[in-house]
């Protein structure tokens, strides 16, 4: 088969994006640096804390009322700004580990990610398991060491910290010049300029050195000190920055500030921007494909209904992965074999929307439907592809869904399938009995499940215990073996909302015993979205 052709136009337009998630431990201050990064892109007039009063103060990528009462995101956002000649698609992921099935998705959508660490706490462990997710998908990461302006550890025992839990080489770019009620601001190592921290914002002097007087005139004579041995310190002895291996995931340039005071957030998104890759070529089940190319693709990571309670709304969630998309066009989805056209294509930032006239290989764009689309679906202007690497994760925590109103229960079906289709839960059937079955890898997804499903479809639920622990889909080369195993285990069958067969075990010691007496199933912990 030929190589499809590459069209100058996109590649170059492709070449201009930035398409990043931030991650962090919860509290680390994603969000607020979320705000002031669309802020600096002018993507808002104004930044309001998460936990300010006032619905206009709320942040604004933090829309869903239950974000707003607890001030964590539980949902990803995405958000597109321009600054200079880049233009950045910002995805703002869930901060609590309750979400963590989310934030994989979100990054199969990402070519590199911001890593936010609280400069008081160090790495903490969400931290470090949303490090593991960027490391199995070969994810590039910049470290924000964030909150510089309250009591810290050390600048060197945090990168030591970095390097030594992530395995991770650290290159400093900028330098802190004190913390808390002496931090006076930073110094960038290969501009040679102090970022002064005042009170009305960050102000920039240029300067030939450390040693440079001037300098000496702007903080005290131990901070000018201690600053000179320090820089000279980590210039030597920390890696220096090195495009290629930070590409490849072996090296984090990292950056110290304050999300909160706006301080160091000019340095990361210039970084961003000097640094992250543009847009790579993603992996499908035919081929490899280039952003370049002159064809339209691309796949849904994420499935939101209801982002606007005044109409039910559900819009999928597209990464471009090549070709110029224009608004109006016919594609396929693969799926199903029928073409597509979408006529109102939104580019997002949280819950302000704009038509989308035109997208490139790197943008999200919302698409509008009734249920057609669903995560992991491929869209193609022309091919049959399939898009690889979005798996379901078997659940944790198992709930019967109980209806206080029978009657509802149509409603309450259509609600938790849409609510799966977000990943907000997952749902099974059991092959006995009536009631629905809500698998969540934590605590907190079942909270919001419960609200969703009262806020948005009106219906009053409860959740009580199941009398299952965990779930696996099975699967065997031989049909009658599988059949076998699902007859004589017909009160533990369940299907999951594709229809495929699901083994619900009452706890380890059961699961471990069809194992061992099954060798002939398989019993998986994730299954790829189909």
């Amino acid at each position: 088969m030929a190589s499809p052709a590459i069209a100058p136009n996109v590649k170059a337009e492709a070449d201009s994006r930035r398409t990043f998630a931030i991650i962090s431990h919860p509290d680390a201050g994603k969000t607020t640096l979320t705000e002031k990064l669309l802020l600096m892109g002018g993507a808002i007039r104004m930044a309001g804390e998460v936990k300010a009063k006032g619905d206009r103060r709320r942040a604004r990528s933090d829309w869903m009322k239950i974000e707003q009462q607890r001030g964590i995101s539980v949902t990803t956002s995405v958000m597109t700004f321009i600054d200079g000649e880049n233009t950045y698609n910002l995805l703002d992921t869930p901060g609590h580990e309750d979400f963590s099935e989310d934030t994989f998705r979100t990054l199969t959508a990402v070519d590199s990610a911001v890593m936010v660490i609280d400069a008081a706490k160090g790495i903490e462990p969400q931290t470090k398991k949303l490090f593991e997710v960027c490391r199995l998908r070969d994810i590039p990461i910049i470290t924000f060491i964030n909150k510089m302006d309250r009591e810290t550890k050390d600048p060197f025992e945090l990168m030591d910290e970095i390097s030594e839990t992530l395995a991770l080489d650290c290159a400093p770019m900028v330098w802190p010049i004190g913390s808390g009620i002496d931090f006076r601001g930073v110094y960038d190592l290969h501009k040679n300029h102090f970022v002064e921290y005042t009170e009305d914002g960050p102000v920039l002097h240029e300067m030939s050195g450390t040693d440079d007087p001037k300098l000496g005139d702007m903080i005290s004579a131990d901070q000018w000190e201690r600053l000179q041995e320090e820089a000279e310190l980590a210039m030597e002895a920390c890696p220096q920055f090195d495009m290629d291996s930070y590409r490849e995931g072996h090296l984090c340039p990292v950056y110290f500030g304050s999300g909160l005071k706006n301080f160091g957030v000019r340095q990361l998104l210039n970084g961003i921007g000097m640094a992250a890759p543009s847009p790579r070529p993603q992996p499908t089940e035919e081929r490899v494909i280039d952003p370049g190319e002159n064809k339209v693709t691309g796949f849904v990571f994420k499935v939101q209904a209801n982002m606007d309670p005044n109409h039910r709304d559900r819009i999928a969630f597209v990464r471009l992965v090549s070709g110029q998309f224009k608004r109006g066009m016919k594609l396929k989805h693969v799926r199903s074999g029928k073409p597509m056209a979408i006529y109102n294509p939104i580019m997002f930032f949280a819950q302000d929307r704009e038509l989308a006239e035109e997208a490139w290989p790197g943008d999200i764009i919302g698409v509008p439907n009734h249920g057609s689309l669903r995560v992991g679906d491929a869209l193609s202007e022309s091919e049959t592809i399939r898009f690889t690497g979005i798996p379901n994760f078997a659940p944790e925590i198992l709930r019967r869904v109980r209806l206080d109103d029978p009657m509802k229960g149509k409603h309450l079906q259509k609600a938790l399938e849409s609510l799966a289709e977000e990943g907000v839960t997952q749902v099974f059937k059991p092959a006995l009995g009536a009631n629905w079955i809500v698998g969540v890898v934590g605590q907190l997804q079942l909270d919001v499940l419960v609200t969703r499903i009262q806020q948005e479809y009106s219906i009053n639920v409860s959740l009580e215990t199941a009398p299952f622990e965990t779930a696996r889909w099975v699967s065997s080369e031989d049909s009658a073996k599988l059949k076998t195993f699902m007859d004589s285990n017909r009160s533990a069958m369940g299907e999951d909302r594709d229809g495929a067969p699901v083994f619900l075990a009452r706890n380890g010691w059961e699961l471990n015993h069809q194992i061992q007496n099954h060798p002939d199933v398989k019993f998986d912990k994730t299954k790829e979205r189909s």
